[in-house]
């Protein structure tokens, strides 16, 4: 069997999906991108095509070292990303090939369902309680919420109640039987962090995600230390050498990404480091179809997997949602708050290839907001 061809899809509302032919008519299905620079890891997919076209699609491990280390130079989002999706297409083809699921070659499955959140937002705090009642409704039996729209690196006494009023709302909605994840998106300071984690403990939230920006990372054990919280980071890191310091500064979640980590085999490798930390998994994923089937196939597999993402009916997603593009919605059903492993071969998700093209065929131009502060300033988004 050899690669014969790799062509990717600009397909909305903001994503890139990768196709990788072989001669003996096995194709595999990959999500490369970096949201709102999906054009960029186009071009990184096209550039890493050179290494894969006329090879073997079997000798995976083979693969990513030669896609990761073939260059001087290497990582960061666009290429790990580009590698990622190119990584994830791999182990389809290699299950589909063996007519099994991912998760049975990665050594097999340690659960048969993966509990799964979705986003209810949290920068307009008048909707925040109608959108975690109509998650709850269907079936979801955790949510994740921004801590905090538009704000200041070092809040003031207003916006700090503010952040713990919108919590406690959340919490008055989901009752004591449900989970609640607050995101900071690095919005504060270190020093901020600090003070306001503290006054979230009493509403008891699942975890805080990224309570600093990665670029400070070395400030992550000092709020780490102050928080009676669990901590958990990881969308915007990378690969293994990424969440090492972040592990041993005591983050409780590692959060990779599998269309921006890597991939399956790194995300598997992180997943590994995670537990010599007594760190849980839950990796983050607000986009496609194709990330979110990778991301399952992994949590199948994890000992230590904790809760998975993703973003079906999430407030990005308006000109198409992630069932728009898959010709069986009920793998990615929860009726409980829980997706089922199925026997389905590959990554388990039958990709509509018809929708695919024609959305292509429209492609998409997604860039993220830019915010700024009354003053003018830059906002962190």
């Amino acid at each position: 069997m050899r690669i014969t061809r790799i062509e990717t899809f600009l397909v909305a509302p903001r994503w890139l999906l990768c196709c990788v032919e072989t001669d003996e008519g096995v194709v595999g299905w990959g999500e490369p991108v970096v949201e709102g620079r999906a054009a960029t890891v186009r071009a990184a997919v096209e550039e890493l095509s050179d290494l894969l076209l006329g090879e073997d699609p079997t000798a995976i491990e083979h693969h990513w070292q030669r896609l990761t280390k073939a260059a001087f130079y290497r990582g960061g989002p666009v290429l790990s990303s580009a590698v990622a999706g190119l990584d994830q297409a791999l182990w389809d083809i290699a299950g589909k090939r063996l007519g099994v699921p991912v998760y049975r070659l990665l050594g097999g499955p340690v659960r048969d369902r993966v509990r799964v959140y979705g986003w209810v937002g949290g920068d307009d705090p008048a909707q925040l309680g109608e959108a975690v009642a109509a998650r709850v409704e269907s079936g979801l039996t955790a949510v994740k919420m921004n801590a905090a729209g538009v704000v200041g690196r070092s809040p003031t006494v207003r916006e700090i109640d503010a952040v713990v009023e919108r919590l406690a709302q959340v919490r008055a909605v989901l009752g004591d039987d449900r989970d609640v994840a607050v995101d900071f998106h690095g919005r504060f300071n270190a020093a901020a962090a600090r003070r306001v984690l503290p006054l979230l403990e009493p509403l008891r939230p699942m975890f805080v995600e990224e309570p600093v920006l990665p670029e400070y990372g070395h400030r992550l054990a000092d709020v780490v230390g102050a928080s009676p919280v669990p901590i958990a980071t990881g969308e915007r890191l990378y690969s293994r050498g990424d969440f090492l310091p972040a592990l041993q500064a005591g983050i409780a979640v590692a959060q990779p990404d599998l269309s921006h980590a890597g991939g399956i085999s790194e995300v598997r490798r992180i997943a590994a480091l995670a537990e010599t930390y007594d760190a849980l998994l839950a990796p983050h994923c607000p986009l496609g179809p194709v990330a979110l089937a990778a991301s399952l196939q992994v949590a199948f597999a994890t000992p230590n997997f904790l809760i998975q993402e993703q973003g079906i009916g999430i407030h990005y997603n308006r000109e198409a949602e992630l069932l728009d593009y898959v010709l069986d919605t009920g793998v990615f059903a929860f009726p409980d708050g829980h997706m089922r492993r199925t026997e389905a071969p590959g990554l388990g998700v039958a990709v509509d290839e018809d929708a695919v093209r024609a959305a292509d065929r429209v492609g998409h131009r997604w860039r993220p907001p830019v915010w700024s502060h009354d003053d003018g300033s830059f906002a962190e988004w």
